[in-house]
């Protein structure tokens, strides 16, 4: 370490002496051959501060013989030094009189920094920063070059030729530069620079290419002379340019002349010629036309104004570049030629705004004329497609007379309206011409062609609906077999379900109508009923309809038809009396017959006749004994679980189907399972479940008796109208059920359904 510090110090005192001995030289003084001898005296450090401050410092000894006139001498030379601003740090009198060669070499970098580095600046920085940016700004060009330090990126000699070569590239050929040669590359370097550009050595090549790490002090006092040197090339190079600039100056304002002159001529004969277009310009009634006019004023003033706007703009701002180059410079201002001044394009420019404005209303007018011819036509077409379809309306509601001709005066009316079509059209074509002149309102007619449509569909509705309607009253009027209401119920059933109006029905249509009327008949019969109405009919027709009816309805009548019949006229109780019988209107012979046969108990003041246990044996379904004995039996002796009953194959009796009695090991849960899985998945029962449960609110444990109606829908639709009607004839005998349940399907017949509403009750 201390011989590397050594090493430096050696550096440091010969480049230091040597720049010293070229302000010393430079002025006609001799040359210093050791710092620390021929600074003690103070006479060559008066001579140095003389020459960098470029003042004299008065009268002082030169040649100083005693300690005491050396002292006065280098005390002079501080004092000048300190006076200029620059700080001198542990260093006296003493210490340059005795030889402190570090003192020494500190106070003269110092002097380095403050008269030849702190007055670089680069791009903000300064001093060492400042050097530092120059140099790497200078050498970015060159690949092999990277300087970061002012000690290792310099051992090559590469950066000090990169530094000659960036300014005169004359001097010296740095592609066939030796790049490993780092001798050689550092002698030429040192060499051209002394010769050609008369900066000093102060350094050996051998500081640079030898040294473990270059002195960085040394290098950056070398390196600094490079700057200035080439800084005052640069000055010199400004006179030369200041010349050339003027003349740059003085072309480009005769170029800017010219350009502003063509510029503002044609753009004045762009101005005349469209003003010229649009008072030459003609409509031909159109609104198309009218429109197109439109569209090219609006895309004139989106495109062609827009880059007149910005032309006129940079004209003028060319015009004040010229003159505001030409005061710069103290010369006569540009004064253009007339009718091309900036006051004649502003004239022309007020002209141009004043046709834009008259072509503006122009426009304006038309369209507005046109668009006011439109709303006339439209209203005439419309008010009068509206007073013929009026009076055709008119002619159908006052349709009368016998059936015949009622027919004969609507086929004629469906005639007439035949030709409101071609009128619809001629409505529609002007409204869309109205439309596409934007024409959104119209005081001459409350109507659009959407409204004349909907009115026109609903006077042919009308009259197709009338047509119909007579067709079916002479069907109606030749069933002499039907009362007037059932012609009237048929008639109203036919038209509610012919949603789409034709006068016919789809056999879904069809079976809803049926169904309305209480006929329900297996799928496979329906549509045996269906192709044969339209083998006979070609469709369901009205007539098809009431046809089928009447082959129905004449002595038809099913046990639920019977048995509604009988709780209507018993106003719903379960019994009917003589009474009820006579007030119904029945003949006497009816209800005399009705006494003797249904079963009867006598009540307080009349003799009370079951209805319902005599339709149920009139129905042929009946429950056994054996039905009502096991549910006894379940009831009140708890022998069995659960029973499923079942109709028999001839469907004339209920009998039971499966009962359980061994309930060992089993959870309520689990037997319950069972029952359900006895249940079949396509057709009806009748179940009853002993269903044993604990209540939620901790009251206890309850037994409900369950009674499930189980109906799935996948069942056949005779099957389920069969179990539906015979339920009662079972129910009634079945004394003491807690719940009943409808399901359609498991989960409607499930556990948690079930337990739900046993646990509701009390």
């Amino acid at each position: 370490m201390d011989s590397l510090e050594t090493r430096s110090r050696d550096v440091q005192e010969k480049t230091f002496c040597k720049w010293l001995n070229t302000k010393l030289e430079a002025n006609g003084y001799s040359p210093m051959t050791s710092l620390v001898k021929d600074l003690s005296d103070g006479v060559k450090l008066i001579q140095l501060m003389e020459i960098m401050g470029d003042v004299k410092l008065g009268r002082y000894n030169k040649t100083p013989r005693m300690r005491i006139q050396k002292a006065e001498n280098v005390n002079l030379a501080l004092e000048f030094i300190t006076s200029r601003g620059v700080k001198l740090t542990n260093i006296g009198p003493e210490d340059i009189i005795d030889g402190n060669l570090k003192l020494i070499l500190g106070m003269i970098w110092t002097l380095i920094l403050r008269f030849t580095i702190a007055d670089i600046s680069e791009e903000g920085l300064s001093a060492k920063e400042g050097l530092l940016l120059w140099c790497q700004r200078k050498t970015q060009p060159y690949e092999e070059v990277n300087v970061h330090d002012f000690t290792y990126s310099w051992t090559d000699g590469l950066a000090l030729c990169a530094l000659i070569h960036c300014h005169r590239p004359d001097l010296l050929d740095y592609d066939k530069l030796d790049k490993a040669d780092s001798h050689a590359n550092t002698r030429l370097a040192f060499r051209v620079a002394e010769e050609q550009l008369g900066i000093p050595q102060l350094l050996d090549v051998e500081d640079l290419c030898d040294a473990a790490r270059p002195d960085e002090r040394s290098v950056m006092t070398y390196v600094a002379s490079y700057f200035h040197a080439f800084s005052t090339m640069d000055q010199a190079e400004t006179v030369s340019r200041r010349v050339e600039k003027f003349a740059e100056l003085m072309h480009s304002v005769w170029v800017s002349r010219n350009d502003y002159e063509r510029r503002v001529l044609a753009l004045l004969r762009a101005l005349v010629e469209t003003q010229s277009v649009w008072a030459s310009a003609q409509f031909d009634g159109t609104y198309a036309d009218a429109k197109i006019q439109a569209a090219q004023f609006l895309d004139y003033k989106q495109t062609t104004k827009r880059e007149w706007v910005v032309e006129r703009q940079d004209v003028a701002t060319l015009f004040t570049n010229v003159q505001t180059k030409l005061r710069t410079y103290c010369l006569r201002e540009y004064i253009p030629p007339p009718g091309l001044s900036l006051s004649d394009l502003d004239e022309a420019w007020k002209a141009l705004l004043k046709s834009e404005a008259n072509r503006s209303k122009a426009i304006n007018a038309e369209i507005r004329e046109i668009k006011e011819t439109l709303r006339k036509k439209f209203a005439d077409l419309a008010n009068e497609f509206e007073r013929r379809l009026y009076n055709i309306s008119s002619d159908l509601a006052s349709v009368g007379g016998p059936l015949e001709e009622q027919e004969q005066q609507v086929q004629a009316l469906d005639k007439k309206i035949l030709p409101f079509d071609d009128l619809l059209s001629a409505v529609k074509r002007v409204e869309e011409e109205c439309l596409a002149a934007n024409v959104d309102e119209n005081d001459y007619t409350v109507f659009t062609s959407q409204d004349l449509e909907f009115e026109l569909g609903l006077v042919r509705q009308s009259i197709t609906k009338k047509s119909k309607f007579i067709d079916n009253q002479i069907i109606s009027r030749n069933m002499s077999n039907l009362t007037p209401a059932q012609v009237e119920q048929f008639e109203s059933t036919f038209r509610y379900f012919d949603r789409d109006e034709t006068n016919t029905l789809f056999i879904t249509e069809m079976a809803a109508a049926l169904a309305s009327l209480g006929i329900v008949y297996p799928n496979e019969d329906l549509e045996a009923i269906y192709d044969q109405l339209t083998q006979d009919y070609g469709a369901v027709t009205f007539e098809a309809f009431i046809n089928l009816l009447v082959d129905i309805t004449e002595d038809q009548t099913t046990p639920d038809q019977l048995r509604e019949a009988f709780r209507g006229i018993a106003n719903d109780k379960p019994f009917v009396t003589e009474l009820d019988l006579r007030v119904a209107h029945l003949p006497a012979s009816a209800v005399e017959y009705l006494r003797e046969v249904m079963p009867s108990t006598e009540g307080d003041t009349d003799t009370l006749l079951d209805y319902e246990a005599w339709l149920d044996r009139a129905s042929g379904v009946q429950a056994g004994d054996k039905c009502v004995n096991i549910f006894n039996e379940l009831k009140l002796e708890h022998k069995h679980k659960y029973i499923v009953y079942a109709l028999s194959k001839d469907f004339k009796e209920i009998i039971v189907e499966a009962s359980q009695s061994e309930a060992a090991g089993k959870s309520n849960e689990e037997l319950y399972d069972e029952f359900t899985k006895k249940l079949p998945l396509k057709e009806p029962r009748y179940g009853v479940f002993d269903f044993e449960h604990e209540k939620e609110d901790g009251s206890g444990k309850r037994n409900r008796i369950v009674f499930v109606n189980w109906a799935p829908d996948e069942s056949p639709v005779r099957q389920k109208m069969i179990y539906s009607s015979s339920k009662d004839a079972l129910r009634r005998g079945l004394v003491g059920i807690h719940v009943d349940v409808q399901a359609t399907d498991e989960s409607e017949a499930s556990y948690d359904t079930v337990f739900e509403k046993c646990n509701k009750l009390r």
